[in-house]
């Protein structure tokens, strides 16, 4: 019975090795089935094996065309959306007919650019990438060809806000010089109608408005009046109405103006988008082990005393993909746990905090090895919100991590320390990370590595203490009815007895 656990213990180790053959083993607690730990080489010893000198060790033009016919680039994730601008298309999405026949010459530089780079998982890293939201926090999206433009002249307030500010200065002076402006000509015009003008320097003519005998006249009282400045040359007389009702007018006007335009100039300084800027994020994504579990994790601290009031933390995926059905579905959002069940994603961002998803069963990063990270085409959107403790307004902070951005087998340095009296954060810190031993499987190979360790060691146990028995004092192990119950299911000896209750 040793040699069946034997034998089997060894189609497990091989069942393990087929799948994961490139992907080192977990660390054996038990020490029944040794295994050790092999990262995998890097970048830079794979470079440096390579020989591009030497042709023997080159790979033969028939190997190269074969892997690229079985590997093609654009099977490597999902394809590109269509780009709008002429001669930006991916050279992926090209078809290989609509490709034009290469000269020898160009087969014998692309042969050298072949041999010269780490191959197509290099190439497809340092392709170019869109982002979909840059690093600030900005969203990469124009919006285009709307029809109906007279709905942002009903909302004209937040029209009016959303402004750049050097639109919004020009919209705030041209309201008031357009009214001072529209005002003054009307003026001129009664002055030039009741015969004002040609009246000049007339001391027995009761004039409409005193001293308003040329447009400069009539424009200079038109300003006095809107921002009530009176100097007292230039004023209304009670000898026409109209000259009064277009007072009461314009008062009306510039005190509508006022109200819109400080209204506006005061909800453009007090929005709390600036004060998202002292809400930082580590510039890269790292994914470890923390607590048995595979993780990536993330780093957000606050560089003011003042704290966000309510925090709270999310994150998206945006992954393009296709159906089942053949649809294509562009820039496909899906969310990341960062333990909402668990009120985890709710910060008290005092100091800096380390952000952790738990790559499980429902992640999509679920079986996404290191090796798979370099050929996928992702996004994840960090999203943080709170409520500013000054204004009490709600401020909102992002920033984006593409593929190349998330650093496989590392964590963050601490950057907390104790000093007299109080905690002191090193800000100079905050971006340092270590690199750590870490499986370079996914966390689904992982987890069925994991279960077929322990069915193998529960195996290994039972025959350990069915040959353990012998030894033991009569009567103090289990009897043979109970060995005989215990035995592991689809052993030989149960056979013949399945096959007569048969």
């Amino acid at each position: 019975m040793a040699e069946g656990g034997q034998q089997q213990a060894g189609a497990g180790a091989a069942k393990r090795s087929t799948l994961m053959p490139n992907y080192p083993s977990l660390p054996h607690r038990s020490g029944i089935v040794p295994g050790e730990l092999s990262l995998p080489l890097s970048r830079d010893s794979v470079a440096a094996q390579h020989h591009p000198g030497d042709p023997s060790r080159c790979p033969s033009a028939a190997l190269r065309e074969a892997g690229a016919r079985r590997y093609p680039l654009h099977a490597l994730s999902v394809p590109n959306i269509p780009s709008s601008a002429h001669g930006k298309t991916p050279a992926r999405s090209v078809p290989a007919a609509a490709a034009a026949v290469p000269t020898p010459e160009g087969l014998q530089s692309r042969r050298r650019k072949l041999l010269e780079e780490d191959g197509p998982v290099v190439q497809a890293g340092k392709r170019q990438r869109q982002r979909y939201v840059t690093k600030v926090g900005k969203c990469q999206v124009n919006l285009g060809n709307i029809q109906e433009k007279k709905r942002f002249l009903s909302d004209i307030f937040t029209t009016i806000v959303d402004l750049k500010y050097r639109w919004f200065l020009f919209v705030f002076m041209m309201c008031y010089i357009v009214t001072w402006v529209v005002f003054g000509t009307v003026y001129f015009f009664d002055a030039w109608v009741r015969g004002d003008v040609r009246h000049r320097g007339d001391p027995e003519w009761r004039a409409c408005i005193e001293n308003v005998d040329d447009f400069v006249s009539a424009l200079l009282f038109s300003v006095e009046s809107q921002r009530t400045i009176g100097y007292g040359s230039r004023m209304v007389t009670a000898n026409c109405a109209e000259g009064v009702i277009l007072l009461m007018a314009q008062s009306i006007v510039g005190s509508m103006i006022d109200a819109l335009m400080v209204g506006c100039m005061f909800v453009k300084i007090s929005r709390p988008k600036k004060r998202a800027q002292t809400l930082i994020f580590s510039k890269n994504c790292v994914i470890s082990r923390r607590d048995e579990k595979l993780c990536l994790m993330f780093r957000v601290g606050d560089l003011r005393d003042s704290h966000m009031v309510d925090a709270k933390i999310r994150a998206k995926l945006i992954k393009s993909r296709q159906t089942a059905e053949g649809e294509f579905i562009p820039l496909e959002q899906s969310e990341l746990n960062l333990g909402y069940d668990t009120g985890e994603d709710r910060l008290f961002l005092v100091e800096p905090q380390i952000i952790c998803h738990v790559i499980n069963r429902r992640s999509p990063f679920w079986d996404m090895s290191a090796e798979s990270l370099r050929r996928e085409q992702f996004e994840i959107i960090i999203i943080l919100e709170g409520i500013v403790e000054a204004t009490g307004m709600t401020c909102q902070a992002r920033t984006s991590y593409t593929e190349d951005e998330i650093l496989w087998g590392y964590r963050f340095e601490p950057c907390m320390s104790l000093e007299k009296g109080a905690f002191r954060v090193d800000y100079s810190r905050f971006e340092m990370t270590f690199e750590v031993q870490t499986p370079a499987a996914s966390a689904k190979e992982l987890h069925e590595l994991k279960e077929l360790e322990r069915q193998e060691h529960s195996t290994l146990s039972l025959y350990w203490d069915h040959l353990l028995q012998p030894c033991a004092p009569p009567g103090t192990g289990p009897g043979e009815d109970a060995l005989t119950g215990l035995s592991v299911p689809g052993s030989r000896d149960e056979l013949p007895e399945r096959e007569a209750a048969a």
